[in-house]
């Protein structure tokens, strides 16, 4: 085939989404279906270096998981996309500029709960990036009595710590939900997480 006019990727956006900083984009209108994609990103630091993506060099779906290939995490980042198809290319668009740091968004931890005689040991994990493990991570943790309004609230937990509840007083059915926290520029914290309800002490 001759050398046909390809359109470059649409509504192409940088984004943060549950701990990961993503490059998203639309085909182009009139996309061959065996179309890829190749992506690079340049740093506010290094302005006109835009770095390859290993990862993320001809590839046949419309997103690209930056976190890990950043350099720099705490310096704004912006990224950049092209198609490809045989001998065509399509020009390169850009996303606009965002940083990990201030810009992260959080998804809710998953709670895993450790029912003991006399207390309940509940342990919140993060589904992270590797790169990102060791930022300070930490989690706030809210404990009620099914049909409650009255919370008792735990927080500002590291995110490897394990919060231990002494359970002898508590009767019935008791519900737990937790959040992320971080704190870059401002606090962050992601939703609540979806409540897990147990039953303590239950005489049955």
């Amino acid at each position: 085939p001759g050398h046909v006019q390809l359109l470059p990727p649409q509504n192409v956006t940088l984004l943060s989404k549950d701990f990961a900083m993503i490059l998203t984009w639309a085909p182009g209108e009139g996309s061959p279906s065996d179309v890829t994609y190749t992506v690079r990103y340049e740093s506010q630091d290094r302005l006109d270096k835009w770095m390859k993506v290993p990862h993320c060099r001809n590839i046949p779906r419309s997103f690209c998981n930056l976190t890990c290939a950043l350099s720099n995490l705490y310096v704004k980042v912006r990224a950049r996309v092209k198609a490809v198809w045989g001998r065509s290319q399509s020009p390169w668009v850009k996303s606009q500029f965002k940083d990990y740091y201030s810009d992260v968004e959080l998804a809710p931890p998953v709670l895993t709960l450790d029912v003991r005689d006399n207390s309940i040991h509940v342990s919140a994990s993060f589904p992270l990036p590797s790169c990102v493990e060791n930022l300070t991570w930490k989690y706030d943790l809210n404990l009620w009595e099914a049909g409650s309004e009255d919370k008792k609230k735990y927080e500002g937990y590291f995110r490897k710590d394990t919060v231990t509840i002494n359970t002898t007083a508590l009767r019935g059915n008791y519900c737990f939900s937790a959040r992320a926290l971080y704190e870059s520029i401002n606090l962050k914290h992601s939703e609540f997480s979806q409540p897990v309800c147990v039953l303590l002490n239950h005489k049955g």
